[in-house]
């Protein structure tokens, strides 16, 4: 049952395109995440400037956290990890957007521009059937007595 909720978690997550990060004593801002979902161990790529307190703690790695929430309320989700400065071009050319660009003055060679890395050790995730299905359940449950489904819980492990 968890490679099905790993599934479904790494395919929610690629539908949801902000969460909040945070690592070492940096605080939780909200950051646009990119990744390949053939990736096995599932890690996360953020785009950032290089004088941001996540970059700083970032360089010399830290443990760091990701949340994310679906805005549909099908997926919510705490990804813990280790965030790190990448040196890698090709990485950072492949994932390179509209997005990113608005925060830069130039392309993805602006001196400012830090590529992190964060690869996940753990993630709770509560995959759910979306804000429909919950007035669903709940009205059900009022109904029937019966206790809502409210989807499924996991914790993973990378």
């Amino acid at each position: 049952m968890t490679d099905h909720i790993k599934k479904e978690f790494l395919d929610r997550l690629e539908d949801t395109r902000v969460g909040m990060l945070s690592a070492g004593n940096a605080r939780a801002v909200p950051m646009s995440h990119y990744f390949d979902d053939d990736d096995p161990k599932a890690t996360l790529w953020f785009i950032t400037a290089k004088q941001t307190d996540l970059s700083q703690v970032a360089a010399t790695g830290a443990e760091g956290t990701f949340i994310a929430s679906s805005n549909n309320e099908s997926l919510y989700a705490r990804v813990n990890g280790t965030l790190s400065v990448s040196q890698d071009k090709a990485k950072l050319d492949e994932i390179w957007n509209k997005v990113a660009s608005a925060w830069f003055e130039g392309d993805q060679r602006d001196p400012d521009v830090q590529l992190l890395r964060f690869d996940p050790s753990e993630a709770e995730v509560w995959i759910t059937g979306g804000s429909l299905k919950f007035i669903y359940e709940i009205a059900k449950a009022n109904l029937t007595g019966s206790k809502p489904d409210m989807g499924d819980h996991a914790v993973l492990r990378f």
